[in-house]
């Protein structure tokens, strides 16, 4: 399995004793599995100044982290479009591919954490400095016609049937532990099943991908969207009638009661047991 990274590489709501903003690097691994148990994931931390803020200051700090993990990254995850250049210019000289990415839950959580334990307590600390991040959406692309869906449906699973998903028959997929989320077991846990005769190559495209989020868009024309990376969004299904909308609606509810958590499958036929593609998703506002 790949070891992948999630890492953060930004100022932070904290001033030097020259009133210039600490920067700090965050380096944590992604799960990838539902039974992985968050405690093991490994994690680095550094402040920097200021005043060195370039990819050879970033470069530094990561092969200090590289240095420590018990493996390096096959693969680095950053949600910042800002710092876009400088990220992917300090990975590409380490020689790690670095993608632009909402699937950074647990850096995510982390930032949370630290915003309302770490820097509080530091010297220095100013509340409100903090931007907010926003992804601006873009137009939604079509599939290409060869990976369109046969047919699907909205289905809900509770949330305990995911505790053995480690065993389930999937080719391509990626999840991470409810523990992240603290769901109760018998949370409904709402997802996307697709029906395709090409179901593997399907599968195998949307694991390029960075899948961030499912989500129902009703303004006309109502459509069912996949978004990936920090903005490509692409148009799955249209919701044609006033069953598939009311079918969309429940589904962005159930999710938004699941703490965001979501699902979308990919397999050859209704009732089959083995996917082609099963991905665990979370909806969640950007730290």
């Amino acid at each position: 399995m790949p070891v992948i990274w999630e890492i953060d590489f930004y100022s932070r709501p904290v001033l030097d004793e020259a009133d210039k903003k600490v920067w700090e690097v965050l380096v944590c691994e992604s799960p990838l599995t539902v039974d992985r148990p968050l405690e093991s994931l490994f994690r680095y931390s550094e402040f920097c100044s200021g005043t060195e803020i370039n990819s050879v200051r970033l470069r530094t700090a990561l092969e200090k982290a590289v240095s420590q993990a018990p493996q390096p990254p096959d693969k680095i995850r950053f949600f910042r479009q800002a710092m876009n250049n400088m990220i992917t210019k300090a990975c590409n000289d380490m020689g790690i591919p670095a993608v632009l990415s909402r699937r950074t839950l647990v850096l995510n959580q982390w930032l949370q954490e630290r915003s309302h334990t770490i820097y509080p307590a530091m010297p220095g600390y100013q509340a409100g400095l903090s931007p907010s991040i926003n992804f601006a959406p873009t137009p939604p692309q079509r599939l290409p016609d060869a990976l369109m869906g046969d047919k699907w449906q909205f289905v809900t699973l509770p949330a305990a049937d995911f505790g053995d998903m480690t065993e389930w028959s999937i080719a391509f997929g990626e999840a991470f532990p409810l523990s992240l989320v603290d769901l109760a077991p018998e949370t409904p846990v709402p997802g996307l099943l697709i029906y395709s005769s090409r179901a593997l190559p399907l599968a195998a495209w949307m694991s390029g991908l960075e899948l961030a989020v499912l989500k129902a868009e009703f303004e006309s024309p109502a459509r069912l969207l996949l978004e990936t990376g920090i903005s490509d969004r692409w148009s799955l299904a249209l919701l044609t009638n006033g069953d598939r909308q009311t079918e969309a609606r429940n589904f962005e509810a159930t999710k938004e009661q699941a703490g965001g958590v979501h699902f979308l499958g990919i397999q050859d036929r209704p009732g089959g047991e083995t996917f082609a593609g099963f991905w665990l998703l979370q909806a969640i506002d950007p730290a």
